[in-house]
């Protein structure tokens, strides 16, 4: 089990850190109802702490503020009534300042049961294991959040300046499997999500994975062979919301322009292609087929039979992953299958085989959001390294692209 006191301190350490160069009413605005505002994502996470850990083992523990769960309870029936999703734009109060004081003292008080022999006990040391993977998904979306929030502002202001790195040239090529049985489901030592298992068996035909992700180039190819105004290529579902929201490009695209945490910057073409939905990848997988050997999009057992053994870097406390606070996120085509974007399988997201969520309200985590959405592995560049496994299962309800969300294609033999 690893260090969890340096785990746990890293991991708060770094959500504030990246919230440094934002100002209060930065922090406070909600673009949309499927982002929050970065304030409430940092009493979110906090308040997981004071409800799962303090509340109920640390004897004596009062809550800071009693009116602050209903506040920042997420969606944890079993947790009591809660503010509409849609509204936490509008909470002016608690103060950054306020939140910032909470979680001091929410670390102050996990002290106790961060240090032994307080985490032998094995309920303990999962929950813990269990809020830091859940805080560092938070750190994730606190950055997409915080991306469309600013995106939306006609400025374009940036989070952060100078200029993005220059994507790198990804090699072409597919990574061919002989199929058979692969056993599914996290198999390593170590923290993984309930909806990581149960380890299961699923029957794989010969097949291939290209070695690299598509690109804002073969997008731009996509774009000017009609692949917008061609309702063959989409799914019936997908064209109607084509149509009713104007679609014609990822999002964050103007004219040899994208939107990123550094503002405005020229599209690179060879950089992978991100911000788009489950709609536009099957789609763009459509038309790729006639032209890049049958290519489409691959299941979600194909992707982790490929990328099983692949990513060899796990999370490291002392110096965190491939996030920096002091370098925003971008996908650069590093060339591996994790850390550039999410890549959607054609896996709708459901329970494995003997699925069982866990008792209680942490029960809530997954197991009730398993219909209609689509699974994406892979990490993105905004994703804490730890989460980079190839058993990780990241869900999106097909509409949906304000993640770091692209595509790698399939084939095939």
């Amino acid at each position: 089990m690893p260090d969890l006191a340096h785990s746990f301190l890293a991991t708060r350490a770094m959500s504030e850190a990246l919230c440094a160069p934002l100002s209060e009413a930065d922090a406070t605005i909600q673009s949309m109802d499927d982002a929050s505002p970065a304030k409430w994502h940092l009493a979110h996470v906090t308040w997981f702490w004071e409800t799962f850990l303090l509340r109920d083992h640390l004897p004596g523990y009062r809550l800071f503020d009693e009116q602050w769960p209903f506040l920042f309870n997420s969606y944890y029936e079993a947790e009591g009534d809660r503010i509409l999703r849609s509204r936490r734009g509008m909470l002016s109060r608690p103060t950054l300042a306020q939140v910032l004081e909470w979680r001091a003292h929410v670390n102050a008080h996990m002290e106790p049961l961060l240090a032994d022999p307080a985490v032998a006990d094995p309920a303990v040391a999962d929950l813990i294991e269990l809020g830091i993977a859940h805080e560092q998904q938070h750190i994730e979306l606190l950055l997409t959040d915080i991306k469309h929030a600013l995106f939306r502002n006609p400025l374009g202001p940036a989070m952060w300046g100078g200029q993005p790195a220059k994507a790198q040239a990804q090699d072409d090529g597919w990574l061919e499997h002989p199929g058979g049985i692969a056993r599914i489901g996290h198999q390593d030592e170590g923290f993984a999500f309930d909806n990581e298992g149960p380890v299961h068996r699923a029957l794989l035909e010969p097949f291939a994975l290209s070695r690299r992700l598509v690109t804002n180039r073969d997008w731009d190819a996509f774009i000017a062979d009609g692949g917008y105004r061609t309702p063959a290529l989409w799914l019936s579902d997908g064209w109607a919301w084509v149509n009713r929201m104007h679609i014609a490009a990822p999002l964050y695209w103007r004219d040899g322009q994208h939107f990123t945490h550094q503002g405005w910057q020229d599209r690179d073409p060879d950089a992978p292609v991100c911000h788009i939905s489950y709609y536009e990848a099957d789609a763009f997988a459509s038309w790729a087929g006639a032209i890049w050997q049958g290519a489409r999009l691959p299941t979600e057992f194909e992707w982790e039979a490929i990328a099983r053994g692949q990513d060899k870097l796990g999370f490291d406390a002392a110096s965190g992953n491939q996030l920096d606070e002091a370098a925003p996120p971008l996908p650069t085509g590093s060339g591996e299958l994790f850390g550039d974007c999410w890549q959607f399988t054609r896996s709708a997201y459901l329970p494995y085989p003997r699925f069982r969520p866990a008792e209680g309200a942490v029960g809530e985590y997954n197991g009730k959001f398993m219909a209609g959405q689509w699974v994406l592995k892979g990490a993105s560049c905004a994703t804490m390294r730890g989460h980079s496994r190839p058993s990780y299962r990241n869900f999106f309800y097909p509409q949906q692209r304000w993640q770091f969300t692209g595509l790698r294609l399939a084939r095939d033999i």
